[in-house]
């Protein structure tokens, strides 16, 4: 059946490629246009982008953020938790400190692993395995990028999955036609380094990266090197191509385990027993990206891309109760005895991820019934193999010994969209339709059992703007969520099915942005997700939470705004108010049907902070760019039960709000082309605490960084 469906596809493409379709065109043809002599235009690199130019945001009907490299290099941001964050609307959590497993979550939706959020590189695709297992074991080091869209509402389905939350498209930088580049050295406390070097010219780009650093406690140390090579070309006047390759690599000194609440009482926050653990890493990823311009209105964009991910995690403990050192060891961290790490055995969880796939786009102005529009058409064909094992050696109980998992998941899925917009005077008017078909497959190979199952959904869309003054954009929108299922919670480890189905939302959205005055940006939305099912993943590092679902209703308020002011000092803003995250039934097991103790209609989620708060104030001039930002984080609960008592495991109670003050100083010397820079982290040292998932994790110390660039 692949073999079909790829066939399909690539006649499709070949169709499309062929075809002598001409769309409306200028009173000179293209043809003529190109039989006579102009002079050679600029290579323009293709890519997919999520919001693209500033002048695109009057067209797009739902919220959308731009964090531009201005933005990011002002406030010398340490990790993409940091750099998110000053976009309303996102809850950025920390896990080791050093945001390279950032945990990402939309408008309330639970931040863990990123799991309902699209993530993409100039629009292609950055999850390992975005239909079968959404989670980021890996994510790029924010350095890579250029600048950051973040894209709500409506609009998101032309890129899916993943079409609840958003979608967050980094972008990286464009190779310069002259040579040119940077090198950069940043260094601090904790052990921490960072050296860059940038190379380009001819519409080459190479980039190469070492990091490493201490994290948020002790016997946490992370090394990683990040190797980037992107080419543009043009192949004739009418194609482009860029071609895109990158090496990552960690290794990780990496706890999985948190704290218990005697732990965290008695030793401290940065305490952190298990010093042998061991995470490793690596991934390939190839892409290219190819634009050919059949006519004047008329133009076809092609992603074809593959990634290979690996990661090797050796850890003692996953969870504060789990019992993989012994009864007697999960007692003793219980009652905050101090243990040795040595004396417990390990487990491997060791995976490899497979994903490639197709996913040409069609773009057409065109002027049926008399209607200038804009007509979007893309189809993609996507597959995935997970190779999954998990080896235990020395554990406290013998037969626990040897090779526990060993199986392969793959995935195929294939889908399409459209959507046209009516440009109507100040008004457009944008429906548009997705369909998502996948297959799911499993084998365990240590007992011969397979099995397979497959899902497809509709998601429709319909996108609403107005413009009544050239600085004031109002939008509305609503659109279908999707979130699909893990292949290892749809199909089971003895190959049966499991009735678990897609996650399903339909999301609303109202809003403006304007510009009243130079140099004022500001935009504000009302927004409702409003969730027939919703799913709490059951695994969470051995499966201490049943799947589970139930309805759910997120809706609250996005303010972000920037406004530059006199004597070149400067203010930005992101504020989120979520006064509705609630259950509104019971979460019910998947495969008993009974509710998960302590989930009642009525009670807030887990991991939704009421607000979140990130605000800068600052000072440009005279080659001096500084800030003071404040982040700030509302309660929350870890459990479905709200409990406010921190448990005895560290897994529930409430997590208290917390403030922290970053500080940036930038000073560029335009003659020598050097900036220097000096930032501080968690400026007043605050402890505070961000997760309880496997236990108490902290928030990172106070960094202290201090860096030169120098630019040629």
């Amino acid at each position: 059946m692949q073999h079909y469906r790829f066939k399909f596809i690539a006649a499709i493409y070949a169709m499309i490629i062929a075809s002598p379709l001409h769309a409306e065109q200028d009173e000179t043809s293209s043809k003529d246009k190109h039989s006579k002599e102009q002079p050679k235009k600029p290579v323009i690199m293709p890519r997919v982008d999520v919001i693209g130019v500033p002048e695109n945001l009057e067209h797009i009907s739902g919220s959308a953020n731009v964090l531009d490299k201005k933005t990011l290099e002002q406030s010398r941001v340490f990790t993409v938790n940091e750099a998110l964050r000053k976009v309303p609307g996102i809850h950025a959590r920390d896990e080791e400190g050093l945001g390279l497993r950032p945990n990402i979550g939309i408008r309330g939706l639970n931040p863990t692993r990123s799991t309902k959020i699209n993530l993409l590189e100039d629009g292609i695709p950055l999850a390992y395995a975005p239909y079968g297992d959404n989670a980021s074991y890996y994510h790029p080091p924010i350095e890579r990028f250029d600048r950051i869209e973040i894209l709500k509402g409506a609009d998101q389905i032309r890129f899916g999955p993943q079409t609840i939350g958003g979608v967050i498209n980094y972008i990286t930088p464009t190779p310069p036609q002259k040579f040119g580049g940077h090198v950069q050295a940043i260094g601090g406390n904790l052990d921490y380094f960072n050296g860059k070097v940038q190379l380009g010219g001819k519409g080459l780009l190479l980039d190469f990266m070492h990091k490493q650093g201490d994290g948020a406690r002790d016997n946490i140390h992370s090394e990683l090197r990040d190797y980037n090579l992107k080419y543009v070309l043009g192949l004739t006047d009418n194609q482009s191509l860029t071609l895109r390759a990158n090496y990552y690599t960690e290794d990780s000194q990496l706890t999985y385990s948190g704290l218990t609440t005697a732990e965290f009482n008695t030793f401290g926050a940065r305490y952190n027993p298990f010093k042998n653990d061991k995470f490793n890493s690596g991934r390939l990823g190839l892409s290219a990206t190819h634009d050919l311009f059949l006519t004047n209105n008329l133009t076809l964009t092609t992603n074809l891309y593959f990634a290979r991910f690996d990661r090797d995690w050796w850890r003692a403990s996953s969870t504060t109760t789990d019992t993989q050192c012994g009864s007697a060891f999960t007692t003793a961290r219980a009652s905050g005895q101090a243990i040795n790490a040595d004396t417990c055995g390990t487990q491997g969880r060791l995976r490899e991820y497979y994903t490639w796939g197709v996913e040409p786009r069609l773009r057409l102005n065109h002027n049926t019934l008399g209607v200038d529009s804009n007509l979007d058409f893309g189809f993609r064909a996507h597959y995935e193999t997970q190779d999954r094992r998990q080896i235990n050696l020395n554990q406290f109980d013998a037969a626990q010994n040897g090779l526990r998992e060993n199986n392969v998941r793959e995935t195929q899925a294939y889908s399409w969209f459209t959507t046209n917009r009516f440009n109507l005077g100040q008004f457009t008017a944008t429906p548009g339709i997705r369909y998502e078909y996948i297959d799911y497959e499993r084998k365990n190979r240590m007992n011969g059992v397979s099995g397979g199952d497959h899902l497809d959904a509709w998601l429709p869309s319909l996108g609403l703007t107005w413009n009544p003054h050239k600085m004031v954009t109002a939008f509305a929108s609503a659109h279908r969520g999707f979130a699909p299922p893990r292949t290892e919670d749809i199909i089971g480890g003895t190959g049966t099915s499991t009735d678990v189905g897609a996650e399903k939302s339909v999301n609303w959205e109202v809003g403006t942005r304007m510009n009243p005055l130079e140099g004022v940006d500001l935009q504000a939305s009302f927004f409702r997700n409003d969730f027939q099912k919703q799913i709490a993943v059951g695994s969470i590092a051995g499966g201490s939470t049943p799947l589970a679902q139930g309805e759910t209703l997120y809706q609250g308020v996005e303010f972000s705004g920037k406004v530059d002011m006199p004597l070149g000092t400067y203010v930005r803003t992101a504020y989120t108010w979520l006064p509705t995250a609630r259950q509104e039934t019971p979460f019910r097991r998947v495969d008993t049907g009974a509710a998960v103790p302590g989930s009642v209609s009525g009670n807030r989620l887990p991991y939704a902070p009421e607000h979140l708060v990130t605000a800068a104030f600052g000072f440009a001039k005279w080659g001096f760019d500084s800030q003071i930002e404040a982040v700030h984080v509302s309660k929350q609960f870890s459990d479905f039960a709200n409990t406010a008592a921190s448990s005895e495991n560290g897994q529930a109670g409430l997590i208290n709000p917390y403030t922290i003050f970053n500080l940036a100083i930038n000073y560029h010397h335009k003659p020598l082309n050097t900036t220097l820079f000096f930032m501080i982290k968690n400026l007043t040292d605050d402890v505070y605490i961000v997760d309880r998932t496997r236990g108490i994790i902290p928030g990172m110390p106070r960094l202290i960084q201090g860096g030169v660039r120098y630019t040629f």
